[in-house]
């Protein structure tokens, strides 16, 4: 009966993603350390920062869920920065940037999802060329060196504000409550987990698996390009090596947040408090006074014993 208890319990606290767990436990660390770090204004312009690596979550998230993964994203963030800040599009406009920006996440995305969803190839080795390939791109057109500056705009709206909350922060969470939206509402939400569970078995039930991968990807494409868009808004200058870590932290945040190959038990929130664990251990890392090589150290561990965690779960409900 204790058996029966214990493993009953087990399975219900399992079933909570292990980012709520890591939020809840830095925000104490944070309330006992620094109590004065939890002011809005601070913590609106540390979650402020991380709100690239949350849209972009968003999209990977999504690819995840049909067994699919996206590492592309490095390589359309330096492209759509280079259109930007370099001199490509002399006196270009804002709307003129955010649609070739979106058309070219879109493209990427669509190309990612055509050759994972119809071509069969392997997500892993598909994406990581376009984003071999982007890099290359940029790196050949920029011959190396920093493009220029940003126009003034973007870094205008990027730190305004809608009374105590950033912008950008409002359009991360409005992003992720219309994904919440799509995925529970929508029958496409039912096809992505059934493609999940299981893809043949999804097939044969008469779900359009290849079409499902395909606007996974595309979506993922589109997220990519409108966290590019806020990327470049931040840092407010042309880069040719900005945010070559963000794929990984996006799969990472994303798998913390109880999204795994083919699993979403997470939902869209698990994920979204993933990333907000990231930002708090940024907070926490800083207060510290712990350098970059640490904040890389405890990152890696966090990721590590979410591993750990689902193993342990996997092995738990095979017994």
């Amino acid at each position: 009966m204790a058996a029966l208890f214990n493993r009953t319990n087990f399975n219900r606290i399992s079933r909570i993603p292990p980012a709520y767990f890591v939020f809840a436990v830095l925000l104490i660390v944070l309330w006992i350390a620094r109590p004065h770090m939890l002011n809005i204004n601070i913590m609106g312009i540390f979650i402020r920062q991380v709100v690239p690596l949350g849209i972009l979550v968003l999209g990977q998230m999504l690819v995840i869920r049909v067994n699919s993964i996206d590492l592309s994203g490095a390589g359309v963030l330096l492209l759509i920065n280079f259109y930007i800040s370099s001199s490509m599009f002399p006196g270009a406009s804002l709307p003129f940037f955010v649609a070739i920006s979106l058309a070219t996440g879109l493209a990427v995305g669509l190309f990612n999802g055509y050759m994972v969803g119809k071509r069969r190839v392997s997500a892993v080795i598909v994406t990581l060329a376009v984003n071999i390939v982007l890099v290359g791109i940029v790196q050949f057109l920029a011959s190396g060196k920093p493009p220029g500056d940003v126009p003034s705009i973007f870094s205008d709206i990027y730190n305004t504000k809608l009374w105590l909350i950033p912008t950008p922060v409002l359009f991360w969470v409005a992003l992720a409550l219309i994904m919440s939206l799509f995925l529970s509402r929508f029958v496409y939400g039912r096809y992505v987990s059934s493609v999940g569970a299981n893809p043949v078995a999804a097939l044969f039930s008469g779900v359009p698996v290849e079409r499902t991968v395909i606007v996974a990807h595309t979506i993922a494409g589109l997220m990519t390009a409108l966290a590019s868009l806020v990327q470049t808004a931040s840092i407010a200058v042309g880069s040719v090596r900005v945010g070559h870590e963000l794929p990984i932290l996006a799969v990472a945040a994303t798998i913390l947040g109880g999204v795994v190959f083919g699993r979403g038990e997470g939902g869209v929130w698990g994920p979204f408090f993933g990333v907000l664990s990231f930002a708090l251990l940024f907070v926490v890392m800083t207060t510290f006074g712990i350098g970059e090589s640490g904040k890389l150290i405890t990152q890696g561990l966090i990721i590590l014993l979410a591993a750990i965690f689902y193993g342990l779960r996997t092995a738990k409900s095979r017994t």
